[in-house]
């Protein structure tokens, strides 16, 4: 029989030649965590699911996928993916494209048809979720898949919270926000719309519910005082993003001023330009680096001809012959980063002015309940995200934390765990996390270079003129390709490497899926196999261990 490729000594004299008590260090097998599993605001295990979709195995992957996030296909559009800026592939060539990844296996998903799997028997437990946004919905989700009956309450007249009223169509088209929630209610979950909470307390005694969990989002604008005329128009941006997702047309005007500097304030001045501004102007007191919006935000929006005023503040709204007039007034930043005014204003005039300075929670339906400890406008909870109310639980823009869509999926999944776990009388037992995979354990010369996949977005004509989606998605092809990017830090994927470069034999292959093992009687601890592993799999560990 031929021998494996590998083997190059006589067995007989490698039996010879048998370890002895020299040896101080050995090779061991381990898993370590990847980086863009730890990043990940919702703890998908990226990995793991990649790994399928790399294989095209895409249901596969869109089942491991959804183990902790029921919406890829609105993360994948929506979400700044943290994962990619912890990527190691970034300090090879550029950062795997994990959510364009997972926004194919979400649409993928929808086209087919695939559906969650049916919860298991009943609990007999119910649990009020209050807010339709992506906390709740995701924690209604994760609660039935634990068999709890959830009856969800939205105030608003459709599902999907500052997702559909913050979020405009051109990054997130409807078809795909609403067949995500209508898989949700496929579960068995009930969504109540028009269906306002005032007190909490009431609804679920009234309800019967045995806990709850609060997840209304931050739907009112913070509003800033500026002296004006009372004809002179200013709007906030949430009315504005709201109106249109109601099929209404603010009367915004030829030119439009947007003060802030976050995401919401890009959106607005974006979506004045597609409903019809010559000129959309965002007023911030800082600069480009410091403005608390997304850079790629910042470049779509430069992209579409929205243009920025650094450095500027609003100080004065006037109403003339002449039209609307409104005082800039120019600041410089400090030796600490912190806007000053210097004195030199300037007038301009436009037709609007809408105000994105951030957004608050309305809390007044926990006005009943005794002993919550309230902080600058929201929630304290503890770490299983229970308020200082037994039972009562809360997540998403309610509680101290970013306020992305994604950050909310992770707290209703998280928030999910320990109200299961409070309804059942048991604890959450927390496996420890892996050490972290770092990019020095790799060995980047086995990795072929491969350019990231771009994603084609639509023409400027088109996207000032419609709202229909700008950046496109990724093919069969071009996923699976995508996919094969992937380093597969800190974990093994049987490249055979060890098995092959190993000069005394000792590395054992178990069969496929089954890694291998090391045969001791021959290992010299040289740490051959553990220098030249590509994942940075193997450790060398004192022999005393």
């Amino acid at each position: 029989m031929d021998k494996p490729f590998a083997i190059t000594l006589d067995p007989g004299s490698s039996l010879a030649n048998r370890t002895g008590s020299w040896r101080t260090l050995r090779p061991a097998y381990s898993d370590h965590l990847p980086p863009c599993n730890n990043a990940c605001p919702t703890g998908e295990n990226i990995q793991a699911w990649l790994y399928h979709a790399e294989s095209g195995r895409y249901e596969d992957a869109w089942r491991a996928l959804v183990r902790d996030n029921p919406m890829p296909a609105v993360t994948g559009r929506v979400c700044y993916h943290p994962c990619e800026n912890a990527c190691n592939r970034g300090r090879l060539d550029e950062s795997v494209s994990i959510h364009a990844v997972e926004r194919f296996l979400g649409d993928e998903a929808i086209a087919k048809g695939w559906t969650f799997e049916p919860p298991p028997q009943r609990s007999g437990k119910r649990v009020l979720v209050v807010g339709a946004g992506p906390s709740g919905l995701a924690a209604a989700y994760h609660l039935a898949r634990f068999g709890h009956e959830v009856e969800i309450r939205e105030a608003g007249p459709m599902a999907g919270g500052m997702m559909r009223f913050g979020i405009p169509k051109y990054r997130l088209p409807r078809e795909v926000l609403d067949a995500e929630v209508r898989r949700i209610e496929a579960l068995g979950v009930t969504i109540r719309l028009n269906a306002k909470v005032d007190s909490l307390l009431k609804a679920r005694d009234e309800g019967g519910f045995d806990a709850a969990f609060v997840a209304v989002g931050a739907h009112l604008s913070k509003r800033a005082w500026v002296p004006a005329g009372e004809a002179a128009r200013i709007m906030d941006a949430l009315s504005v993003l709201r109106g249109v997702e109601m099929g209404e047309k603010p009367l915004l005007g030829r030119r439009v001023l947007v003060y802030g500097g976050g995401n919401t304030a890009i959106d607005v001045a974006r979506t004045a330009r597609r409903l019809g501004a010559e000129e959309a102007v965002i007023i911030y007191r800082r600069t480009r680096d410091r403005m608390p919006a997304h850079d790629s935000e910042v470049q779509e929006a430069l992209d579409e001809g929205v243009m920025f005023r650094w450095l500027s503040t609003i100080k004065m709204g006037t109403d003339s012959a002449a039209g609307e007039t409104f005082t800039i007034e120019k600041m410089a930043l400090d030796d600490t980063g912190f806007p000053q005014p210097t004195g030199e204003f300037e007038t301009i005039e436009a037709d609007s002015l809408v105000l994105a300075l951030g957004q608050e929670v309305d809390l007044s339906l926990l006005d009943d309940v005794k002993g919550l400890t309230l902080h600058n406008g929201v929630v304290k909870v503890d770490a299983h995200m229970m308020t200082d109310c037994p039972g009562i639980f809360a997540g998403g823009d309610m509680v101290p934390s970013e306020r992305t869509v994604t950050v909310a999926l992770g707290h209703g999944k998280k928030a999910a765990r320990y109200i299961d776990a409070w309804l059942r009388g048991t604890r959450v037992e927390d496996t420890p996390k892996h050490s972290l995979a770092s990019f020095e354990r790799l060995n980047p010369w086995y990795y072929t270079d491969a350019p990231r996949t771009v994603q084609a977005e639509l023409e400027r004509a088109r996207r000032e003129s419609s709202f229909d989606e700008v950046v496109s998605g990724l093919n069969a092809d071009n996923a699976l390709f995508e996919a094969r990017r992937c380093l597969s830090c800190g974990n093994c994927f049987e490249c055979d490497n060890c098995y092959g470069v190993c000069p005394d034999n000792a590395v054992i292959k178990l069969g496929p899926g089954k890694r291998f093992s090391i045969n001791l009687d021959y290992c010299k601890g040289c740490g051959l196999c553990a220098e030249e592993c590509p994942c940075g799999a193997i450790d060398m560990v004192p022999e005393s261990i």
